[in-house]
């Protein structure tokens, strides 16, 4: 009796999934260091949160490089010594006094070891292997990205027990301990490296699809053309993903993961409440990048649209959120935000594919990173002198709610839809 081999593509992407929770815990538990070293320190919120702002920014600059890496090189060794240097930058940041040394080992060093080992060059490399699942896969990886914010929890207990430095090092370790050997080990190139074809089909079913693909008289110019990423670069399309990248992953995620858990302390909830919450609003983010998976189904702008336009409503919460009388209302906020949030980074970076896969993937995506950079640059700090300024996050709640409408209406302007229709849609 024959038995059918699991398709080795899903080895690719469990270990894309690993390196994303084991890379994005590096990042994503600032929420609940940041108080900690501002209440060692004395320092004020907004210079505080700029070590997390270096980090968005520096890890944006390097994006391009590091998908262009991947495009060139064995995906092992670029993923293995981007885990280590991440690591490393992490847990040194254990012996830091001054903003400096931050700014330097968690800004810097660590930021340009995850942006190595991280969504750009972990997307490029699970495309190779899914296509037709294309939303499925990269909401997986999101997911992984909505775990390490339930990480939360965990450095806070690290905190509680053994102090922010040694929770430093124990996450710097564990994520290069983790992420390194699996990569070094397990990670290929291509499902032709293996005789493989992607998403598991057979030769013969590979031959069947791409006559089909080919005779599809729905295809568009668009999807007949071979992208770089100076092509990509001249379409209105390309730019408008760009700011979305720069609003609702640049603003809107990395203040709320800069910044959640001060939102719930600062209204009287422990650093353990706080921190529950948070872990809260992951678990929901891993279900909404499940989520996002139906877009290989309803198309991504009708996805994409109707979440930001939910994630906009629950962020109203927040201006209620003035005392801890009302019990019910972080957990609400932190499910309803998380779960249509999360979807937001699987349908976008979907979007993104169906575009402009190809050959050039890497760079093109490296890019988008840079566009979410640049937004998660100026908004941590930003939310964080506007606390220092008015004593409110009043503002910083008034700019995530325009973000996500701007995210909505500029996902309206691309049409990816029209250009590249979903197989589902079709």
């Amino acid at each position: 009796m024959h038995t059918r081999k699991v398709f080795y593509g899903w080895v690719i992407l469990a270990i894309g999934f690993a390196t994303v929770v084991g890379g994005y815990v590096c990042r994503n538990t600032f929420s609940v260091f940041y108080p900690a070293i501002v209440d060692e320190f004395g320092w004020g919120r907004g210079n505080t949160a700029l070590i997390f702002s270096i980090n968005v920014l520096v890890y944006g600059l390097f994006a391009p490089v590091a998908g262009g890496l991947i495009d060139r090189f064995r995906p092992r060794y670029v993923l293995s010594a981007g885990a280590i240097i991440m690591g490393t930058g992490v847990a040194l940041c254990s012996l830091a006094t001054e903003k400096w040394q931050f700014y330097l080992l968690y800004g810097v060093v660590a930021s340009i070891g995850l942006s190595i080992a991280g969504w750009a060059p972990i997307t490029a490399l699970v495309g190779n292997w899914f296509v037709r699942r294309r939303a499925l896969s990269l909401g997986i990886l999101g997911a992984g990205f909505g775990a390490s914010l339930v990480f939360a929890f965990v450095a806070q207990y690290l905190i509680s027990s053994l102090g922010w430095r040694s929770a430093y090092v124990f996450i710097g370790v564990f994520a290069a301990a983790i992420i390194a050997p699996l990569t070094l080990l397990f990670v290929t190139k291509r499902p032709q490296d293996k005789g493989l074809f992607p998403d598991g089909v057979t030769a013969e079913q590979s031959v069947n699809l791409s006559a089909a693909h080919e005779a599809d008289t729905q295809r568009t110019t668009w999807d007949r053309t071979e992208w770089t990423l100076r092509g990509a670069a001249r379409t209105r399309q390309f730019w408008l993903l760009f700011f979305i990248a720069f609003t609702i992953m640049g603003i809107v995620e990395q203040i709320a993961i800069a910044h959640q858990v001060y939102f719930y302390r600062d209204a009287g909830y422990t650093p353990f409440a706080a921190a529950g919450f948070y872990s809260a609003f992951g678990v929901s983010f891993i279900l909404g990048n499940l989520a996002g998976s139906l877009s290989d189904r309803v198309g991504r702008e009708r996805m994409f649209i109707p979440a930001c336009l939910i994630c906009a409503a629950a962020t109203t919460l927040l201006f209620f959120l003035d005392n801890a009388t009302r019990p019910w209302l972080p957990p609400i906020f932190a499910v309803v935000f998380g779960l249509s949030l999360g979807s937001g980074p699987c349908v976008f970076y979907a979007a993104v594919a169906d575009l402009f896969h190809g050959a050039n993937y890497g760079k093109i995506v490296g890019m988008m990173v840079l566009g979410f950079s640049l937004g998660g640059t100026l908004s941590p700090w930003l939310a964080g002198y506007l606390y220092d300024t008015t004593g409110s996050y009043d503002s910083a709640f008034a700019l995530l709610i325009a973000a996500l409408l701007a995210s909505a209406l500029m996902m309206r302007l691309v049409a990816p839809g029209k250009l590249s229709p979903v197989a589902h849609t079709r």
